[in-house]
């Protein structure tokens, strides 16, 4: 299982998924005087002590993913299944960059200055890696399609 290079994509998919998960995804200053907010995918913190829940769906998202890589992980005799959970996999990513800038247009510019973060980018690579495995699992699948054929 370990030996495959699309389990080592996929685990480190999953790597880039969880830090994302735990970093803030971006920062907001305010237009006129007041307290810098910072966003996480769970939840927006206004100072230290305010906690805005309505960005929740930015978590949930991401969160979808990890047990699909993993069962995508687990999952390595069944290579069709494996390549579509990649494929849903890379789906859920692409949500989540619309949700973020569904997000980031419409409610976090009438805040102040939005400033993104680096662990936006993470669900980038994971896509990237999910697509690497996706890639490496089907042409597992044809090479054994082919070795059943001269049989």
């Amino acid at each position: 299982m370990i030996q495959r290079i699309q389990t080592v994509y996929l685990l480190l998919a999953l790597l880039a998924t969880v830090i994302c998960l735990c970093l803030p995804i971006g920062s907001i200053a305010p237009k006129g005087m007041g307290v810098d907010v910072e966003v996480f995918n769970l939840f927006v913190m206004v100072g230290q002590g305010t906690v805005n829940f309505s960005v929740w769906p930015l978590f949930a998202l991401l969160l979808v993913t990890c047990p699909l890589t993993i069962a995508a992980t687990m999952a390595y005799k069944k290579r069709r299944l494996q390549a579509k959970l990649c494929y849903w996999n890379i789906v859920f990513c692409l949500a989540w960059y619309a949700y973020y800038a569904f997000m980031v247009l419409n409610d976090f510019q009438q805040m102040g200055t939005y400033h993104v973060a680096f662990a936006v980018c993470l669900p980038f690579v994971a896509i990237v890696l999910y697509a690497l495995a996706r890639r490496g699992i089907m042409k597992d699948e044809e090479l054994i399609r082919s070795s059943e054929r001269i049989r």
